[in-house]
């Protein structure tokens, strides 16, 4: 027989939670008790009452748990699922970096200058992190073939790599995960380099200043952000991870519900922030020096 829920705004009781679940009434509440979910709204009378998505949620840890999951695990990554399942399209990184920190100040750098940048976090940040999370936005598929030698080897040290393109760049059965975004997209035309890691967090986010057709490409502006402070770099990196959930990526709903949580306290040590500035440094003037000649 069909039931009938109650509410006509799709507001569930306990008990019409527990029928379409199949999760006792008693059982939510001691969930709620003891890990503080599901939660409810209370009415002034102290009645829960629970929103059509609860359902998906609850359902979810039942399918975690029948598989041996711990049930406190399987609450925080049924919700991080379900949050990965509503992720909207891409958004644009540098613009919600400077919306959550607006601290970071944001500089114009010239491309070489930005270049000798993301190689040297590259190189300091990237290839010595213990198993980071690694992104990095190509703008278009020919920047990025001539860097998939150097990230093929990142890749190897790394948890998980993405890297964003216009189309797809390099058929390769190893290595970092091309992901496509579609035309319009604001990422799409965004540089970017994101090593999410505890002890060695970096990013480095920019945007090409319009109207410079007929400037020389070494030459040209970006409006660019960069920063090692880990709350930063985690932002950074959700960012990310959850365009590469709405491309479809592989794996990137798993990447994304690794990074749900806040970033490990702390900050990078000062001595490795100025080993990156001295690479800054040493790449910059090799690179005006080829210019030069």
């Amino acid at each position: 027989m069909n039931k009938t829920f109650k509410s006509s705004a799709g507001v569930l009781t306990i008990g019409d939670l527990a029928d379409r679940t199949g999760v006792a009434p008693a059982t939510l509440r001691m969930w709620e008790q003891r890990h503080g979910f599901p939660v409810p709204e209370r009415l002034p009378s102290g009645h829960r009452r629970y929103r059509d998505s609860d359902v998906s949620v609850v359902s979810e840890v039942v399918r975690r748990r029948e598989d041996g999951v711990r049930l406190d695990v399987a609450i925080e990554r049924a919700i991080a699922e379900v949050r990965a399942a509503a992720v909207p399209g891409p958004t644009s990184l540098f613009a919600e970096l400077r919306r959550t920190h607006p601290a970071v100040h944001p500089y114009r750098l010239r491309k070489d200058t930005l270049l000798a940048l993301s190689w040297a976090i590259e190189d300091e940040f990237c290839a010595k992190a213990t198993r980071p999370h690694l992104f990095g936005g190509f703008q278009r598929a020919e920047f990025w073939r001539p860097s998939r030698y150097r990230w093929r080897a990142l890749s190897r040290v790394a948890r998980s790599t993405y890297v964003f393109l216009d189309q797809p760049g390099v058929v390769a059965s190893t290595g970092p995960v091309e992901v496509v975004l579609e035309s319009g997209t604001p990422m799409r035309g965004e540089w970017f380099v994101v090593c999410d890691s505890p002890e060695l967090p970096a990013v480095l986010s920019a945007w090409e200043l319009p109207g410079q057709d007929d400037v020389p490409d070494h030459a040209r502006l970006f409006e660019s952000v960069w920063s090692v402070e880990p709350a930063v770099v985690r932002d950074a990196a959700r960012c990310c991870a959850s365009a590469a959930v709405a491309a479809g990526a592989p794996g990137a709903a798993e990447v994304l519900e690794e990074l749900v949580g806040p970033a490990p306290g702390g900050r990078t040590d000062l001595a490795t922030v100025t080993t990156l500035f001295n690479r800054v440094v040493a790449y910059v003037d090799d690179a005006t020096h080829k210019v030069r000649a």
